[in-house]
């Protein structure tokens, strides 16, 4: 039975006038067991026909049957599954990758036909023990001597079963003896029943074969048989093919190790092909980090002004020039107030600005007239001492809680200040706290405050009815914006219709807050999000090279039973691969930043989150993606036997 047959078969390179053509008209049947040296010189189109034979090459006209199948009606794919369980290729150059050991570079073929890894690793050995390599197996290439490394090839050809073995000059870079030893051991797997097909020019190498065909100017000009074929070994069942999923697992976890390994071997060119995805996650990171911690500085200084909290000031805004002259706000509007439902506590404010007295010591403060309620309502929180109580309010008891400064001002040398008398524009003043320093962010940090019960300031400071402002606290299940426009319309009602307040709500501060500050965020990040365009297109460019550097490899792949998909998965593993280390090392970097940064600032620190790092790992990865599809791409479509010409 004939394993292959040629009919009319002919091969052209080159178009128009440089029409050439390498093979005219072959027709040769191949049986099962036989073993063929097709004989030529160089040019004379033998190692064409050898490529056609070994689906690398197609004809550019005529009939190739393999096992009675045109190679024609096959894609791709089905040429790269028929060269994986059908062929195996022994090459003059040997063609072993130097990154896998002896080991691995025979099991290689059997990856892309799914064998299991255990079964596949057993066989290799077994495989490469037989051929007398027994010590060799962990082993790379270039620590091994030609003739071990046409060993190991031989064994390549052998994993998936080898029915087939092309040898394209088996010899031409060997010694004589290695060379008699590598033809002996194909005669010995020939005997076995495999069919070998030998291309050499040396006539004493195709002595050893049963049938000697030879070529001149791409025409058969002999043929001619000295012994018969061999019989064909029957009875090796064929593999069972395993589950589609375990396989395309298997397959995704070579693909993997193979990207890794290839990660290894050219550490240089990874970290620099890296080099600008660090640099621009780093950027985007640590961008984001510093937007982030600078929107937690502003709304935590907005939080010392008071949670959830709505001032009520007289006047039309800021800067109204007509508001000192505006009586209508009253201790009565503050109890209004807190008598609504939406509203947790309301506290009126009155201010005086004075001359604070202690000793021989004259200083310029201000005193704030508040409720029981006012310290929770703003956040603050007391150092020592006690806070003022509804009976200090209502009997408008002579005490007053002073701040930081104050303490600092009146009492350097650290003496306790809680039970000591102040005056306050000649008024005596009991200290009864020490608040806690202030956020200084907003207002100026050296101003001295004291607070008092407002009944105290109007009634024995100022002498006066009216009161400078209300703060209120919303509760908390209850929209600061509704509770707001609700307070507007009762005050504008008890005011006779005219609004001659203004409202300050801490929530539409931090909404705004918030909004700018994630705006500048985002429109820095997109500056630096050119950074990790610009890494991206330098990764591409580098899968570009390393396809141009690696195209022999490919070449060898495919030879063995690669499919384009095998090709394309590698590739493109390997480009996320270096994107999502580069973007990890790049998070690295900017943690370090970071951690500079907050050492040295201890006011506005950088404030990193999980979705920040996910989302740039998320982005590095889609990068690896994006721009290592089109030289994977490129890398799967190469031609077998252009790849494997290429130096």
């Amino acid at each position: 039975m004939s394993a292959i047959e040629l009919r009319h078969i002919n091969k052209y390179y080159g178009e128009g006038e440089n029409r050439v053509r390498v093979l005219r008209d072959i027709n040769l049947s191949i049986g099962e067991g036989d073993f063929v040296a097709i004989i030529g010189q160089s040019g004379s189109g033998k190692s064409t026909l050898m490529n056609i034979i070994g689906c690398l090459d197609s004809p550019s006209d005529g009939v190739y049957l393999v096992d009675g199948v045109p190679a024609a009606s096959l894609d791709a794919n089905g040429l790269a599954r028929l060269r994986g369980q059908k062929f195996g290729f022994i090459f003059q150059r040997y063609n072993l990758l130097n990154s896998l050991n002896a080991v691995d570079n025979v099991a290689l073929p059997a990856v892309y036909a799914g064998m299991a890894p255990d079964e596949r690793r057993g066989r290799a050995g077994r495989l490469l023990s037989d051929l007398g390599l027994a010590e060799k197996l962990a082993k790379r290439p270039n620590e091994l001597s030609g003739g071990q490394q046409q060993r190991v090839s031989i064994a390549r050809a052998l994993m998936n079963g080898g029915e087939i073995i092309l040898a394209d000059e088996p010899t031409g870079a060997l010694d004589s003896a290695s060379g008699e030893h590598v033809m002996d051991i194909l005669m010995q797997l020939n005997a076995r029943g495999h069919t070998v097909i030998v291309v050499t020019h040396d006539r004493h190498i195709a002595g050893f074969a049963h049938r000697v065909i030879e070529i001149r100017d791409g025409q058969v000009i002999a043929d001619t048989r000295a012994r018969p074929a061999a019989a064909p070994e029957r009875g090796a069942a064929r593999r069972r093919p395993r589950g589609r999923l375990l396989f395309q697992k298997d397959q995704f976890m070579e693909s993997l190790a193979m990207s890794v390994q290839a990660i290894f071997a050219h550490k240089l060119r990874s970290i620099l092909t890296m080099l600008g995805i660090i640099i621009g996650i780093a950027s985007v990171v640590s961008v984001v980090a510093l937007g982030r911690g600078s929107q937690q500085k502003i709304l935590a200084d907005i939080s010392s002004m008071g949670t959830n909290t709505i001032d009520i000031m007289r006047g039309t805004g800021f800067g109204d020039r007509r508001a000192g002259r505006i009586r209508t706000l009253t201790v009565e509007d503050s109890d209004a107030l807190a008598g609504q439902s939406y509203i947790a506590s309301s506290t009126p404010t009155t201010t005086a600005s004075g001359t604070i007295t202690w000793r021989n010591l004259d200083l310029t403060g201000r005193l704030n007239g508040v409720g029981e309620q006012y310290f929770d309502v703003k956040g603050l929180e007391l150092a020592s001492g006690r806070n003022l109580t509804g009976r200090d309010v209502q009997s408008g008891a002579a005490v007053v809680i002073i701040d930081e400064n104050t303490r600092a001002k009146l009492f350097p040398g650290g003496e306790d200040p809680i039970g000591q008398v102040l005056l306050f524009n000649r008024q005596p003043l009991e200290i009864i706290g020490l608040a806690k320093k202030q956020n200084a962010s907003f207002g100026p940090a050296d101003t001295l405050n004291l607070w008092s019960p407002y009944t105290t300031v109007m009634n024995r400071i100022s002498g006066e009815r009216f009161i400078s402002s209300i703060t209120v606290k919303v509760r908390d299940d209850v929209s600061p914006q509704v509770a707001e426009q609700n307070l507007t319309r009762l005050l504008t009602v008890r005011h006779g219709g005219t609004t001659d307040f203004f409202t300050v709500n801490s929530d539409s501060i931090r909404q705004t807050v918030e909004s700018a500050t994630g705006t500048m965020t985002l429109l820095i990040s997109c500056i630096a999000f050119i950074s990790l365009l610009v890494g991206g297109i330098g990764v591409m460019n580098i899968m570009l090279v390393s396809v141009t550097e690696r195209t022999r490899e490919i070449g060898v792949r495919m030879a063995i039973g690669a499919r384009q998909a095998n090709v394309l998965q590698q590739f493109l593993i390997e480009a996320v691969l270096i994107c999502i280390i580069g973007g990890a090392l790049g998070v690295f970097v900017s943690a370090l930043v970071g951690l500079v940064f907050n050492s040295l600032v201890e006011n506005f620190p950088m404030s990193f989150s999980v979705g920040s790092v996910l989302l740039a790992l998320l982005c590095s990865t889609l990068i690896g993606v994006i721009f290592g599809y089109m030289p994977a791409r490129s890398a799967s479509r190469l031609n077998p036997v252009e790849a494997l010409a290429r130096e």
